[in-house]
């Protein structure tokens, strides 16, 4: 998965700093709070090194277990495929908004800023095109997504529908009245 792939990259370029003392809680813009799941489903509080380490380990694991992601022929893909894939994808997501809320200084500062905006791009484009994760998880980059004009604000949007509307009702006798006020 090329995804886990990028995420996992931009992540180990700032890892040194994001530490125990620095990032206690595993947080995303706007205070958001992710807690970790362990395997009886209990919820636990981690420090966002230990989170991301978690999460990064579970999916190495995941991906590369035949009897989840089958690579041979003829060999079929686990009924619980698709919650599987929810889940890598939701992890992913919150470790892309810790780096955009708590370390995106660092990043800019390695130059890596478009790094992280092409795997948010392919990120959301996953979301757009499977919805794999719910959207009041996505809606805390939603302006982000905005503003790199990965889909548009649904302000901005009726906007320009009432605007090709004044277009079209303005339009007399074949020619078009400009409004010059711009």
């Amino acid at each position: 998965m090329a995804l886990f792939d990028h995420v996992n990259l931009v992540y180990g370029t700032v890892s040194e700093f994001c530490t125990q003392s620095g990032c206690p809680d595993m947080t995303g813009p706007g205070q958001r709070t992710y807690l970790w799941f362990d395997e009886k489903g209990k919820k636990t509080k981690v420090a966002a090194p230990q989170y991301i380490d978690y999460v990064m380990t579970f999916i190495q694991k995941t991906i590369t277990d035949e009897n989840i992601f089958p690579t041979k022929y003829a060999n079929e893909f686990p009924s619980s495929f698709e919650s599987i894939v929810r889940k890598i994808v939701r992890l992913l997501f919150h470790v892309v908004a810790h780096l955009y809320s708590a370390h995106f200084k660092e990043v800019v500062m390695l130059g890596l800023h478009a790094h992280l905006n092409l795997t948010f791009a392919h990120l959301t484009a996953l979301q757009h095109r499977f919805s794999l994760i719910e959207p009041k998880e996505t809606e805390v980059l939603k302006d982000l997504e905005v503003a790199l004009r990965l889909t548009e604000d649904s302000n901005q949007e009726a906007a320009n529908n009432n605007d090709r509307g004044a277009e079209t009702s303005a339009e007399t006798d074949g020619k078009t009245l400009l409004d010059d006020t711009a």
